[in-house]
């Protein structure tokens, strides 16, 4: 008889697992952002996590916790349990969070694991609207013959904003001076009044800016033009193919969190991202490639990019603040 009562418990005990985590989730979930609200990852980690509610039975939360180039919300992440309650939406900020934040207390690719790549989009190079140059060789010509004098805006610590900026004006020769803001959108309203001089924004809100005439875009990072704004050139045709660059977005979990949640997610997201409604607002906002690819692969995007560029920063010596 004790035989036959330990196999009858048996298959009750193995399904308590596969139970608990059907019925994931059971309560919110806190997609936690690095960056500052209002900037253009907050933008769309807001339209993913709305849609996402409308289809899981719990809604999906966006938190900010900023700081630390990004590593501040990451290892909030990294460090949380994993049981597909706390992930983390990011950009391309998280690929050189190792080259940039020399204190990290985590491992981004050992701690972290992909859930999905969500889009990818160009940068804008804008400068005020009043501002005189009509052109990037015009913006270029002004750089030198005043070097350190003329200002560009940056989220600072390896960010997006920081990175293109970087890579332009070392594809172009040029002296400037950075000034670092807490997010693009402080950075806008500067930009718009005159007192700063340049800014490299995502087109989500980036075109905006330009389209409100708050701001005259110069070129744009991609590789070929942004239907948004055909008539801007890209940065290769304006003379510095060096400087095309493209941003992305992804979401991760903590590493251990259980594939099958992690697979539910990535599923999830991609439906969402395959709404038409979903991808003409990213269409708006600048996105040229809508993802919502499996996790093995946004897991293997990753961990290249961040090879990608700790190799482009060692070997251009770009170094962030």
């Amino acid at each position: 008889m004790p035989t036959r009562r330990i196999l009858l418990a048996a298959p009750a005990l193995f399904a308590t697992p596969a139970f608990a985590q059907d019925a994931w989730p059971t309560r919110p979930i806190r997609m936690v952002l690095p960056y500052a609200a209002g900037g253009p990852t907050d933008i769309i980690a807001r339209l993913v996590a709305e849609r996402l509610s409308t289809r899981l039975p719990q809604r999906v939360v966006v938190e900010n916790r900023t700081g630390a180039a990004g590593s501040i919300g990451a290892s909030f992440v990294a460090k949380s349990p994993p049981d597909g309650y706390t992930i983390l939406f990011t950009n391309i900020g998280h690929a050189v969070l190792r080259a940039v934040v020399p204190t990290l207390d985590f491992d981004p690719e050992r701690d972290l694991t992909a859930i999905t790549i969500v889009a990818e989009s160009p940068m804008v190079l804008l400068v005020p609207p009043n501002a005189p140059w009509r052109s990037v060789g015009d913006l270029a010509v002004a750089a030198r013959s005043q070097p350190g004098r003329l200002t560009y805006g940056t989220a600072g610590g390896g960010g997006a904003l920081q990175l293109v900026a970087l890579r332009f004006l070392r594809a172009a020769a040029l002296e400037m001076t950075e000034v670092p803001y807490r997010g693009s959108a402080p950075a806008a309203l500067d930009l718009a009044a005159g007192t700063l001089d340049m800014l490299y924004d995502a087109g989500a809100t980036g075109f905006p800016l330009a389209q409100g005439r708050r701001a005259r875009a110069l070129a744009v990072s991609g590789p070929q033009r942004s239907p948004v704004m055909p008539d801007v050139p890209t940065i290769a045709e304006a003379g510095f193919p060096e400087a095309t660059f493209m941003v992305w977005q992804a979401i991760l979990a903590p590493a251990a969190t259980p594939p099958a949640i992690v697979a539910r997610l990535q599923q999830e997201t991609a439906a969402v991202l395959a709404e038409p409604a979903v991808r003409a607002r990213l269409a708006e906002l600048g996105a040229e490639r809508v993802i919502g690819n499996p996790p093995a692969e946004a897991q293997r995007f990753v961990q290249e990019e961040a090879a990608r560029w700790a190799t482009i920063l060692r070997e251009a010596g770009l170094r962030p603040n």
